[in-house]
């Protein structure tokens, strides 16, 4: 994100918050940032600061963003936005009022074979879509091993930390909203307590689609891949659940298969200019605060169905 935020003209990272100060500091000093500050309101009140990226774990992110935006600061925050749906709704709530620019850092928007399977799904390329399955089991790096695998109170687990993802990814697809979801959730050993480190969950759509998800902290060979299904034609993506500007796409239809050109970009830098430009009044962030309060539902929901068994209704409220 550093880089993302510098690659933008006129951009600039002026100040960086951490609550330990050495650990501030020392980031700071290695990514040649001004200021070091160890409170939110120390960061807030710094008359450079136009916008803010929170990427602090998810119990933090209400309380950061209700600060920002009465500050008259916009927001990119990370994913899941909250840990219930009424924060993540007050939240954008407050920066609508705020009248300040709110995105979620969703970052598979931007990939370039996500973008392209939107753009061939919704051409009618492979007919009706009927079927899709996401393929995002993966492991969990050891810098990464911490409070996901250990701390609940902080939103831990693999279902708001990667089934948000996939919940994302499958609504910029397929252009519609997921009404239930229906869940299994594993526990194999890196999660602590109740937490949940691998999880196959069904979720049905508005328009009849249904799409299986393998979502896993816990796997290290499988290899990433969503496909879509339609009444005249497949598309397979592969090595495309990924922060890396990386993957192919291939269309089998009624005139064969064929591997789709894609014209690669780095995700981030993608996202952090269209967020830059929804504050210069040109358009909206690639993904909204309304965009991941949904996705959020989402998540939440799968774990509900796993957590009872039951088939579990997707709402915003």
């Amino acid at each position: 994100m550093v880089d993302a935020i510098r690659a933008q003209a006129g951009n600039e990272i002026v100040a960086v918050m951490s609550t330990d100060p050495a650990r501030g500091k020392t980031f700071a000093e290695a990514n040649r940032i001004a200021a070091s500050y160890i409170g939110i309101e120390d960061l807030l009140a710094d008359p450079k600061v136009d916008a803010i990226y929170i990427s602090t774990t998810n119990e933090l992110h209400k309380a950061q963003t209700l600060a920002a935006a009465a500050a008259g600061k916009h927001v990119l925050c990370e994913k899941p936005l909250a840990l219930t749906l009424q924060d993540a709704r007050e939240m954008v709530a407050a920066c609508d009022k705020a009248g300040v620019v709110m995105g979620t850092n969703h970052h598979l928007r931007n990939a370039a074979s996500h973008r392209k399977i939107r753009e061939l799904v919704q051409s009618g390329a492979i007919g009706t879509p009927l079927f899709a399955r996401v393929f995002h089991a993966v492991y969990l790096p050891p810098h990464l091993q911490g409070w996901r695998l250990n701390k609940p109170s902080a939103g831990a687990g693999v279902i708001l930390d990667i089934t948000v993802h996939d919940a994302d990814t499958l609504r910029f697809i397929l252009g519609s909203e997921p009404v239930e979801a229906i869940a299994l959730a594993q526990q194999s050993g890196m999660t602590q307590g109740a937490l949940e480190d691998g999880v196959m969950a069904v979720l049905r759509f508005e328009n009849g689609v249904l799409a299986q998800l393998h979502d896993a902290f816990t796997v290290k060979f499988a290899g990433t891949g969503i496909e879509i299904h339609g009444s005249d034609g497949s598309i397979v993506g592969r090595d495309v659940m990924t922060q890396r500007p990386i993957g192919g796409v291939t269309l089998r239809n009624g005139k064969g298969t064929v591997d789709v050109p894609l014209d690669h970009e780095n995700l981030y830098m993608r996202g952090v200019r269209s967020f830059v430009n929804a504050i210069r009044g040109q358009g909206q962030p690639v993904a909204t605060g309304d965009d991941g309060v949904r996705s959020l539902a989402t998540a939440l929901a799968v774990l509900g169905a796993a957590q009872t068994g039951r088939r579990t209704a997707i709402g915003l409220t």
